[in-house]
């Protein structure tokens, strides 16, 4: 076993303590890697405050991974050391099922192993992104392009795939007209991504407050869902609506605004289930649908494309000892746009 300084939550409001935690030997086919950089999403504090049940105390997230390879196993072709590296949200699969050998490791029919959070044969569970150093297979470790900012480019292993996937999936490119709904931590990376794709972008959001931020990312409109002439204006307008909030919303009300066959997919997740009337989907033939992050072929090719277009997440860099302050902050919107704790610095 290797050890690494690392960060935990013991329980839902105990907040993080300084620790030490082990990981395996480097085996034939892994690679070690020594983390620069880890973003916190939103699924982190879910996790941590064990919001959404099953936490598996203690825990060590982070899913938004970028590094520097330390040691390879004699195996590894792909990978040598001191290359860039990331890490995204899971680390393990079967490998043999249906789903991961089109590359859609996500969907694993055995269970995708998580980066944190899923339970081992020893009992214990997988450890995150919050240490020092992780090992990991080399199937699922992504050669992070020189162009990309290591920092900045933590994000996109969660956030980038995030949004790229179903933007990709549903047509966004040139002559499509799409909204996005939310600009957090997501949303920011989706009104980019869809900019770069050569669609049309327009950001929904509560308030004009970041209008500004909205239109230099790429968007050509932005408007206030808060104000009943949003809804008016924009009806039927829309090919495909990103929604990456996580709030409780009309979902009727944002049907309205795809044209005939539009799209509105979720990645947000909100506590309650959505109110839709079958009318509202059969009638204009509309889809309301989802989508969870990507395969790792899909992942690579999102890098590549956000490395040639200059898609980066907008962050707010901080230490170790910041991340229960920075919890509190995305809990209140009070992030632009998203933190990454700066681990070399403040953590090895």
């Amino acid at each position: 076993m290797t050890t690494f300084p690392a960060l935990e939550a013991v329980s839902a409001d105990s907040g993080f303590r300084r620790t030490t935690i082990e990981r395996r030997r480097v085996g034939a086919h892994d690679v070690e890697i020594e983390i620069d950089y880890a973003g916190i999403c939103h699924s982190d504090i879910h996790t941590v405050r064990d919001e959404w049940g099953g936490a598996r105390y203690p825990v060590t997230p982070g899913h938004e991974i970028v590094g520097r390879v330390r040691a390879v196993g004699e195996q590894v072709t792909g990978f040598t050391a001191g290359d860039t590296v990331g890490v995204g949200c899971f680390v393990d699969s079967c490998g043999r099922c249906e789903q991961c050998t089109q590359g859609l490791e996500q969907f694993c029919a055995e269970g995708v192993v998580a980066t944190y959070n899923t339970a081992l044969p020893d009992g214990s569970a997988t450890r995150g992104g919050y240490s020092a150093g992780i090992v990991v297979d080399e199937r699922f470790v992504l050669r992070v392009p020189e162009a990309l900012d290591p920092a900045k480019a933590a994000p996109l292993l969660c956030a980038g795939i995030t949004t790229y996937a179903p933007l990709k999936r549903w047509g966004a490119g040139p002559g499509s007209k799409v909204a996005v709904l939310g600009m957090g931590g997501l949303g920011h990376v989706a009104v980019k991504i869809a900019a770069a794709m050569g669609a049309e972008v327009t950001v929904l959001s509560q308030s004009l407050s970041k209008q500004e931020d909205g239109l230099a990312f790429g968007a050509t409109d932005y408007f206030a869902t808060k104000d009943p002439e949003t809804f008016e204006r924009n009806r039927g307008r829309f090919d495909l609506i990103i929604n990456t909030v996580s709030a409780d919303l009309p979902i009727e009300d944002y049907l309205s605004l795809l044209r005939v066959n539009g799209v509105l997919c979720s990645v947000g997740l909100p506590t309650e289930p959505y109110s839709v009337r079958p009318g509202a989907l059969i009638a204009p033939q509309r889809v309301l649908t989802g989508s969870m992050v990507g395969g790792i072929p899909e992942h690579r090719e999102m890098l590549e494309f956000c490395a040639e277009h200059g898609v980066e997440a907008e962050i707010e860099l901080i230490g170790a000892d910041e991340v229960d302050a920075a919890y509190d902050r995305v809990v209140a919107s009070d992030v632009r746009y998203r933190f990454v704790v700066d681990v070399a610095r403040t953590l090895a």
